[in-house]
């Protein structure tokens, strides 16, 4: 902790007595320790067990060589920029966004938050910074206590449940003012600004765009929206809920991410000439984009779930095609003015870390800028996907697409991408030791 903060963190955090100091694991699922306020200003060392940044979402852990046989200890150092009070709590309380350092300063090679700052320093030594923006689709439920139920829209003011129709409505029949009210509040109390919401497609499906910024600032405010969206959700008796595809036959929650790259110091767009056209970089960064999607397909899309969105591509097309404003191709190209000129990767879900997330596509695109990469034709309008721009479609071909992945481990790393697979692997096999409801109700009698 910086001693010249000292004063400024004093006056932030009197009257709490605890900081919630937690680093994004793996999945994006923020883990850590509650420290005492009295030992988070003294700058008191707090150590965290390595395996934790491998955890897997539904509980334990891959073989420990995945993390040092040892399981020793990582440091848990906090941002001084995302320490805050928790707006939502009842008791005083606040939380730190931390690194995940080695003991000996360097940043651990499991973290996705030291990841991203990883590949933004690739981007530093060209002199260049890029510039992003997420756009975040989640749903609002009622409480669903039996998972073995489908999730629910809250009544509304009329007393009845949603049933579609509502998409883009500012009506406020749902009886979710008071909700949203009370997260606006806790955004900007958080420092999080807000560009557009909106009521997405989906029954009880919502959208908020995140204004754009540094990259790192955005994964850290990403982490924080889901946070207290949740939180809060929680205080109205609700249910937020971050899954790529939480209802059948409803479209599904995505992550879209906006990418551009400035020279240092907030200089120009290097995608637009001074003619307001398209400079061969733009296409560059297209291309590596194309590059890496299918080898990079399980980063942006993480669960079993995920490929639910996938398979019914209702505006989440899973391909690594590129086009001028149109939702069908996965990397579209807004319509913009030349100094907003961006790629759209529309291929992450709501349910990906957000870290890991920008790290891959923005890794991605530098791959292409380096080695001044080509993409292929710009699609409009109804096109077929070729082959070579198509993309995994179930978790296990994702899996085994980045397991042999040499590109992977080039622009990420050998431990993290082999932890990774180990973790999820797990997860995978979790999900086939079960039988779904729909196998015991179209097999049991016929198969």
């Amino acid at each position: 902790m910086n001693t010249a903060s000292r004063p400024a963190l004093e006056e932030l955090l009197r009257g709490v007595e605890e900081v919630e100091c937690v680093t994004p694991d793996l999945n994006g699922v923020p883990r850590g320790k509650v420290m005492s306020t009295a030992g988070f200003l003294e700058g008191r060392r707090l150590q965290l067990a390595r395996g934790v940044l491998l955890q897997c979402i539904m509980g334990g852990y891959p073989p420990a060589r995945f993390y040092g046989s040892d399981d020793g200890d990582l440091v848990l150092s906090a941002e001084p920029t995302q320490i805050h009070r928790l707006p939502w709590s009842a008791t005083p309380r606040a939380l730190a966004i931390c690194d995940a350092n080695e003991l000996d300063g360097r940043s651990c090679g499991l973290s996705t938050r030291g990841l991203l700052k990883q590949v933004l320093a690739r981007y530093a030594a060209h002199g260049w910074e890029p510039v992003v923006a997420t756009e975040l689709e989640f749903f609002v439920f009622a409480p669903n206590a039996d998972p073995l139920q489908p999730f629910q829209p809250p009544r509304g003011l009329d007393g009845r449940r949603e049933e579609g129709g509502c998409a883009f409505s500012v009506s406020s029949n749902s009886g979710l003012r008071p909700f949203f009210d009370e997260v606006y509040a806790c955004m900007a109390a958080l420092g999080l600004p807000r560009d557009t919401f909106m009521h997405e497609m989906g029954i009880s499906q919502f959208e908020i765009n995140l204004l754009h910024g540094e990259p790192l600032r955005l994964a850290d405010q990403t982490l924080l929206f889901k946070h207290l969206l949740k939180e809060v959700a929680l205080k109205h008796g609700l249910s937020v809920v971050c899954m790529a595809k939480p209802l059948a036959h409803t479209p599904g929650s995505s992550m879209h991410i906006h990418q551009s790259v400035v020279e240092q110091g907030g200089g120009r767009n290097i995608f637009s000439a001074a003619d307001g056209q398209a400079t061969s970089a733009f296409h560059h960064f297209i291309a590596g984009q194309q590059a890496a999607l299918a080898d990079f397909t399980l980063l942006f899309a993480p669960h079993v779930n995920s490929y639910q969105r996938l398979r019914h591509p209702f505006a989440s097309p899973n391909n690594a095609c590129w086009s001028e404003d149109n939702r069908a191709a996965g990397l579209r190209i807004p319509a913009s003015v030349p100094a907003a000129r961006r790629v759209e990767n529309r291929l992450p879900g709501a349910d990906a870390n957000p870290y890991l997330a920008l790290a891959a596509s923005l890794a991605a695109g530098l791959y292409g800028l380096e080695r001044q990469l080509q993409p292929s034709a710009p699609v409009q309008g109804e096109f077929e996907v070729p082959e070579e721009l198509t993309l995994p479609c179930t978790m296990h071909a994702a899996l085994e697409r980045l397991r042999h992945s040499q590109l992977a481990v080039e622009l990420l790393g050998t431990e993290f991408i082999e932890g990774y697979v180990a973790s999820k692997s797990l997860e995978l096999s979790s999900f086939f030791d079960e039988i779904t409801p729909w196998e015991r109700r179209v097999l049991a009698a016929q198969a």
